[in-house]
């Protein structure tokens, strides 16, 4: 299991913040942050996409998701410091920390389970290797991938791991 508190000790966050700091902050509304929450672009294909691999493949059922433009997501990208107009990065929340870029999409693989997890390997490369990469994708992914035109909704039977 990894300690979700040392991977945000080297995450991209403006700040670091304390462990559910966004409970004492009354512009982010309260919600259920007992599972794993991952907080996307609705509008973003690749983003959605990744919400889609998710939705199939965590059999435990744990992780939630939130869009990033439902007023959750946006609370949320503001409490982090993160640019809510342009959500150049997906969110993880676990046990109250935040994490980004590389660290969030590595921990998704971690927690969808084997043999996804696996992916976790790619933490072996420093991460001024994986976040110029990241960067590239994130910076590219409408253009390469496309935009939708509505944010994504999910089917009835995954509607309940929607919070926002």
């Amino acid at each position: 299991m990894t300690d979700v508190s040392a991977l945000a000790r080297t995450n991209r966050l403006p700040q670091i913040l304390s462990a559910y700091s966004y409970r004492d902050d009354p512009t982010v509304p309260p919600f259920p942050d007992d599972q794993p929450i991952l907080i996307f672009d609705g509008k973003c294909v690749l983003c959605s996409a990744t919400v889609k691999f998710v939705l199939a493949h965590d059999r435990r059922r744990r992780v939630r998701f939130v869009v990033a433009q439902s007023p959750l997501g946006a609370a949320l990208y503001r409490h982090f410091g993160l640019k809510s107009e342009d959500y150049d990065t997906n969110i993880v929340l676990e046990n109250g920390v935040a994490l980004t870029t590389s660290e969030s999409s590595i921990r998704i693989f971690e927690l969808v389970g084997s043999p996804w997890s696996l992916l976790t390997v790619l933490r072996l490369l420093p991460r001024f290797v994986r976040e110029p990469l990241y960067e590239v994708v994130a910076r590219n992914r409408l253009r390469w991938f496309g935009e939708r035109e509505t944010c994504y909704l999910p089917n009835e039977a995954d509607r309940a791991r929607f919070l926002g």
